[in-house]
C-alpha cells in the first residue's frame, strides 16, 4: 500500500509511537510518504529515524519568512505557485471556508504546497491528531489527493483544541472521514459525544517496542535509597510539580528516596525553583532531554516510575503516555493518576498505584507504600510487562493497523 502520513512536526522525540508505526509499515513492505507541517526542531533525533532515513520520505512546506527580503521572496513564490498550479489552488480556495481551523489562507497554502506538487492517489491517507485529519480532509475535499482517510485521536485534539475552536470543529471530518482511531476507550466515548458516527470508530492503542526494553528485576540494597524516575515534557499536564511536592513530604518523614526527572519544557525553570525552595537539591535531579536509548538505560537503574498526570488549566489532557508503557515493559512498578486513559493501562494494586489528580498527599502515600513493599516489586513489574505485551505491543498493534488499512481499502468506494 502507498500511505500518506500527516503529522504536525517530524521527527519529534516525544512521539516515538509515530516512528514505530512507520517502521512497522515499512517492514511489511508498504510505502510511506510523510507530510509534516514543519520540520522537527529537536537536535537529538531518534536512532530509528536515522537508520531508516525517514527524513528522506518527508515533503516539507516552505519555511515562514522572517525578514523583509524573505517576505518578498515568499510572495513571489506564492504568485508562481498560484500561476503554475492554478487548478489545484482554485480548488483548495473553494474548499477553504469549510475548514476554518487552517488559519490564514497564505499559511494554509504553504502547508498544502507539497501536496500540490506531489498529489495523486494513495491507498490510505493517515493522519495523527485531529487537526491533521482536518488538513488531510481539506486536501481530499479539494481534489488534490485521493484515498480513504484514517485519523488517530490522542488527547490534546479532544481537549484543549476543542476548547479553543469549538465542539463543531470536526464536523467535516466526521462526515467525510472513513475511520477514526482513538487511542483509548476514554477518548472513544468523547468522539461519540461529539457526534462522530459510532460505526466509524475503533479503539487502537499506541504502543512500544517491547524488545527494546529488557526486564530488570528491581532489587534495592539494604542501605540504598529508592530511586524514582519520570520521563516527561515539563508542561502542566504532566503534573511533575505534584511529584516534587510529594518528595518533600517523604523527605520530612525520613523516607530515603531520590527522584530523577528526564525532559525539558517551559516549566523547567519553575520546577527547579520549587525544588530549591523545598530544599530538595540532594533528592531531586533534572537530567534534561535524552534519546530513547538513553531513557532505556535510566529506566533500568530506577526502582519506581511516577507519572502524575493532570488536566491542565486550559483543558489539555493526556492520551495514554507511552513512557508509562516503556517503564512497565522494563518491569518497573508505576505510580500514576486516574487521568484520561491511564487506568486502561495501569491496574491499581496490580502493576502499580493510581491516585487522584493533584493529590500530593495521595502520591506521597502511594510512594511510601511501595517503598515499604520492595518484596512485591518483581510481581508488580511482571504484571505490568504482561499487560503491555498483551495490549500495547507495537509489533502486534502494527499488524492490527495494517489489517484495519486493508479493510478500509476494501470497503471504500472510489472517490
Amino acid at each position: 500500500m502507498k500511505i500518506a502520513l500527516f503529522v504536525d512536526q517530524f521527527p519529534k522525540l516525544s512521539e516515538t509511537f509515530i516512528v514505530s508505526q512507520i517502521d512497522g509499515l515499512l517492514d511489511h513492505g508498504h510505502e510511506v510518504v510523510i507530510f509534516p507541517c514543519r520540520m522537527g526542531d529537536e537536535t537529538r533525533v531518534q536512532g530509528l529515524v536515522e537508520r531508516r532515513q525517514l527524513t528522506e520520505m518527508m515533503y516539507l512546506p516552505r519555511e515562514p519568512a522572517r525578514t523583509l527580503a524573505g517576505k518578498v521572496r515568499f510572495y513571489i513564490w506564492l504568485i508562481k505557485l498560484t500561476l503554475f498550479h492554478a487548478k489545484p489552488v482554485l480548488r483548495l480556495r473553494a474548499a477553504f471556508g469549510r475548514y476554518r481551523c487552517l488559519g490564514s489562507w497564505q499559511y494554509a497554502l504553504t502547508i498544502a504546497a507539497p501536496l500540490i506538487h506531489y498529489g495523486g492517489r494513495f491507498d490510505v491517507i493517515f493522519a495523527h491528531f485531529g487537526p491533521n485529519g482536518l488538513r488531510a480532509c481539506w486536501y481530499r475535499d479539494a481534489g488534490v489527493m485521493e484515498g480513504p482517510l484514517v485519523t488517530v485521536f490522542h488527547g490534546f485534539d479532544l481537549s484543549t483544541y476543542l476548547r479553543l475552536n469549538g465542539e463543531r470543529i470536526y464536523d467535516p471530518l466526521f462526515q467525510y472521514g472513513d475511520l477514526f482511531l482513538p487511542i483509548s476507550h476514554f477518548w472513544q466515548d468523547r468522539l461519540r459525544a461529539l457526534g462522530c458516527p459510532a460505526d466509524k470508530i475503533k479503539v487502537h492503542h499506541v504502543g512500544v517496542d517491547c524488545e527494546q526494553f529488557r526486564v530488570h528485576g528491581r532489587v534495592r540494597g539494604a542501605h540504598e535509597p529508592t530511586v524514582l524516575i519520570s520521563v516527561a515534557r515539563l508542561v502542566e499536564k504532566k503534573g511533575i510539580e505534584y511529584a516534587i511536592r510529594a518528595m518533600a513530604a517523604l523527605v520530612a518523614l525520613d523516607v530515603d528516596v531520590r527522584y530523577r526527572i528526564i525532559g525539558d519544557g517551559p516549566l523547567a525553570v519553575l520546577l527547579q525553583q520549587i525544588t530549591s525552595d523545598l530544599h530538595l537539591g540532594d533528592h531531586v535531579s533534572f537530567l534534561g532531554t535524552r534519546t530513547s536509548d538513553e531513557v532505556a538505560g535510566e529506566l533500568a537503574q530506577a526502582h519506581l516510575f511516577i507519572a502524575p498526570s493532570v488536566t491542565s488549566r486550559d483543558g489539555d489532557m493526556e492520551g495514554i503516555p507511552t513512557v508509562l508503557m516503556e517503564a512497565m515493559a522494563t518491569g518497573l512498578p508505576v505510580i500514576s493518576t486516574s487521568h484520561s486513559g491511564i487506568p486502561e493501562l495501569v491496574e491499581d494494586g496490580i502493576s502499580g498505584k493510581l491516585v487522584g489528580e493533584r493529590d500530593v498527599d495521595g502520591l506521597a502515600q502511594a510512594i511510601r507504600e511501595l517503598v515499604a513493599r520492595a518484596d512485591d516489586w518483581p510481581a508488580m513489574g511482571m504484571a505490568g510487562r504482561e499487560k503491555v505485551l498483551r495490549e500495547f505491543n507495537i509489533e502486534r498493534l502494527n499488524g492490527k493497523l495494517e489489517r484495519l488499512f486493508e479493510g478500509i481499502v476494501r470497503d471504500s468506494s472510489p472517490r
